[in-house]
This record gives structure tokens, sequence and C-alpha cells, in this order.
């Protein structure tokens, strides 16, 4: 066997693993249970990324997450293959965290913030120098529809299409609302700034 024979064999392992999701999901289709586990292997920590960002609270991560999960598992046997899968992966996980919001903000109406609580925007001193969890932190601080459209662009990496076929909203939307996202973050982080450059 010569060099380049081993060199081939090496290889063929891994291009054996980086199987596109649409061939995943193909074998799910098929009958094959088990390529499920590879699509949530794969795709898990953006989804859980997007859910703590959206929710801003990393107690329901976990949950929300098995549900999105859930919801793909039920419902992969209809996907289209006319966009990515995870467009469609990251569309459901936006609409289960907006019915989350949704829920808790009728449940704020009716539960008024006890006597003598107050709510401060005050950034509290910074302990670490944790940079890249002081901007995630601020994220989270933004409302919504600044917030997704921003972790998708800025965090995800997505493309402006992409954010809008996600979003269901125009580019142009989408653009605005990632500008004034940016905005909003640096008038967060402003009185910060001293300690984020050290």
């Amino acid at each position: 066997m010569n060099s380049n024979d081993t060199k081939k064999d090496l290889q063929l392992p891994q291009i054996l693993t980086l199987e596109d999701d649409f061939a995943i999901i193909k074998r799910f289709i098929d009958g094959d249970k088990s390529a499920f586990q590879i699509l949530v292997k794969r795709h898990k920590e953006k989804v859980r990324n997007i859910v703590y960002i959206t929710m801003n609270n990393s107690t329901m991560v976990d949950d929300i997450a098995q549900e999105v999960f859930i919801n793909i598992y039920r419902n992969l046997k209809y996907f289209r293959f006319d966009s990515q899968f995870t467009t469609w992966l990251y569309r459901i996980t936006v609409n289960r965290c907006k019915d989350y919001l949704r829920k808790m903000n009728v449940r704020k109406i009716f539960s008024p913030l006890e006597e003598g609580a107050e709510v401060s925007e005050i950034p509290a001193p910074i302990e670490n120098n944790d940079v890249s969890k002081i901007v995630m932190d601020a994220i989270s601080k933004l409302p919504v529809k600044l917030r997704v459209p921003l972790l998708l662009k800025d965090i995800e990496g997505f493309s402006y299409q992409e954010i809008s076929e996600t979003l269901k909203c125009e580019m142009g939307t989408v653009k605005s609302r990632i500008f004034r996202g940016r905005e909003r973050l640096r008038e967060i982080l402003q009185p910060l700034k001293k300690e984020l450059l050290l």
C-alpha cells in the first residue's frame, strides 16, 4: 500500500462524518430514526444559545430546547428541502421563545411588582473581566425584536437573507433592526467602557 492509499483511507471517515443536513433528514424520513440524534448533536448548542439570549433566563434553556427538538422530531417528515434546515430549525426556536415570552408578559399583567420593588438599569459592578459574558448579558437586555436579529447576525454569523427567511420579515427590516440593536447595545455598554477596555 502506497502513501496515497493511506491518505485516502484516513480521509474516508472524515468525509462520512461531514454528511449534510439534507442527507441526514432523508435517512430519518426513510426510517433511520437514529439519524435524528446526529441533527440534535450538530445543532443543539446553537439552539440553546438562541434560547438563552432570547429568554434571558438560563433556567429555561434546556426545557425550551427540548421542546424545540420534540417539535422538529414530530414534523421532520414534512420538511420541504426548499431552504436550509437551520433556517427552519431556528425559526421554530425563535417562535417557541416568543410563545413563552407572550405567556410571561400576560402573567406579569396579573402579577404586579411587590411593594417597594424597584427596577434599575444601572449596571452592576464587573467582578470579572469576561468580556464575552458582559456583551452577551448586554444583548439579553435588548427588546426581543432587536435582540434576535442581532444574535443571529453577530453571534451566529447568519446572512441578512437567512435572518429574513428565519424571522419572516423584509431584509430592509432586518438591517434596520440590527442597526438599532447595535446602537442600543453601545448605549448599554457605554457605562462599562473602561472595564471592557482593561
